[in-house]
């Protein structure tokens, strides 16, 4: 029996501890910090604020391999019916619906790998609908520029993110509910999670894998190629007094920006009679101009404003680099949207961590829902 080490206990490395325990090998998680999650933590208190990933998106691969083990709990949709409809901030003005060019640019189906999405999407419905359009995908490439990268990365993900009807789906209580469903898995597989545990060089005998941001994973095995240039985000969570009619989503086609009331989906989030919400924005500088864009929702009534701190959104591909870039919010080489990046690499880590006799164990033996999972994988 292969025994594993994982490194790292965010939703990446709980989802490799898990292919990995389900396949039979014993399996060591080490988190540094007293709490697992990393990025999918949900904050305790009166106002539960997620730190990184919000929703799932129904077509995604981490989808199918949760719902198999019953992990991701109580969900909500996207948009409740007595929520007003989302806004969108067009030309220094609010409007109920985007630019035209916007929306023919939602029907073309592909897209070129080598070239910039501005450069493309200009050619197609002229410059400011494509810059409209490349502002609005910034939500989900998390990156303050999303013009200049490749417009099939872009592009795919844009179409994702308006899906009529929408794929997102939201957990309720926040993503910590998740995480704690997914450790309490993995400790029933007999796997060990040991927390306030940071590894500074790793182990000598037996497979590892880093599930860590990309600074701590190239200082472990001491790989300095282990870089890519990354987008900027800043959130920003803020506490209103809730009113009947608030809008769903407010999103800056002038510039990239974002601000979405996630008690509308989960009221749970926040106390009574309150709304939380969280603004989104690419670039540095730019949070007061984020609170000014939250005049729609009432600033003026504003309750708390938690921390604005910038994140890095992980390596999006330019248009030279996009068939084989590591990208995503995690920092990740695998596809998919914000949390499925790094649930795919963390499956294939996992499955290569197993060595081929385990790996044809998985496939071959098991659960019906494991044998599917694994197929996928592969």
């Amino acid at each position: 029996m292969r025994h594993i080490t994982v490194v790292g206990g965010g939703f990446a490395g709980l989802t490799a501890a898990l292919t990995c325990a389900e396949a039979g090998a014993q399996v060591t998680l080490y988190e540094a910090h007293d709490a697992l999650g990393g990025r999918a933590r949900t904050s305790e208190g009166a106002y539960r604020t997620n730190e990184g990933p919000h929703a799932f998106y129904a077509s995604g691969p981490h989808w199918t391999w949760l719902t198999q083990r019953g992990l991701t709990g109580p969900l909500a949709k996207s948009q409740p019916r007595d929520c007003a409809r989302p806004r969108f901030r067009y030309g220094g003005r609010l409007r109920r619906m985007p630019p035209l060019g916007m929306l023919r640019l939602l029907c073309q189906r592909e897209a070129p790998v080598g070239q910039d999405f501005a450069g493309w999407a200009d050619g197609l419905v002229g410059g400011r609908a494509a810059r409209a359009a490349a502002h609005y995908a910034a939500v989900v490439v998390f990156h303050h520029d999303p013009g200049s990268l490749s417009a099939a990365f872009v592009q795919e993900r844009l179409r994702r993110v308006a899906s009529v009807p929408p794929e997102a789906q939201y957990p309720v209580g926040g993503w910590g509910a998740v995480i704690e469903r997914m450790a309490a898995r993995a400790w029933n597989l007999g796997a060990r999670l040991e927390l306030g545990a940071r590894i500074d060089t790793l182990p000598e005998h037996g497979p590892v894998v880093v599930a860590t941001s990309l600074d701590a994973a190239r200082a472990l095995p001491g790989d300095d190629s282990l870089v890519w240039d990354s987008g900027r985000t800043a959130l920003l969570d803020l506490a209103l007094r809730e009113r009947r009619g608030d809008a769903f989503a407010l999103s800056d086609l002038d510039a990239p920006g974002w601000i979405g009331r996630v008690t509308a989906q989960d009221p749970t989030l926040a106390p009574h009679g309150e709304s939380l919400l969280q603004g989104q924005i690419q670039g540095e500088d730019r949070e007061d101009g984020l609170v000014n864009r939250t005049k729609p929702l009432r600033p003026n009534h504003r309750r708390t404003e938690f921390g604005a701190a910038t994140r890095s959104a992980g390596g999006a591909p330019a248009p030279s680099a996009a068939s084989a870039a590591r990208r995503g919010s995690a920092q990740v080489a695998a596809p998919g949207v914000l949390s499925e990046v790094a649930f795919a690499s963390a499956v294939a880590a996992g499955t290569l961590a197993l060595g081929p006799a385990q790996r044809h164990n998985r496939g071959s033996t098991g659960s019906d829902s494991r044998a599917r999972t694994a197929k996928t994988a592969s």
